[in-house]
């Protein structure tokens, strides 16, 4: 009856051992995984200052554009008042 007690202390004693090496292992994964977890964070935060710097910057080439329709709107009028001053 002695031995199958230590039998059963050793089995124990290894199932106990092989628990923390793979809590050990887990810890390490972990702390892997939130390392990653933390560069993607920082990944999707510049990616969002870019996308929203890129919004802003289709903003103003559109406001660009349209004050160009307007300029030559008005130097179309103004070409078209000069003919109406040469015209004999």
């Amino acid at each position: 009856m002695a031995e199958g007690l230590g039998e059963r202390l050793h089995r124990l004693e290894q199932a106990v051992h092989r628990a923390g090496e793979l809590i050990t292992r887990l810890k390490a994964e972990r702390a892997t995984l939130e390392k990653r977890a933390a560069e993607q964070a920082r990944e999707l935060d510049d990616l969002r200052a870019r996308a929203s710097a890129s919004s802003e910057e289709r903003g103003e080439l559109a406001r660009l554009r349209q004050e160009r329709k307007e300029v030559l709107a008005q130097v179309e009028t103004i070409l078209k008042e000069l003919d109406k001053l040469e015209a004999p």
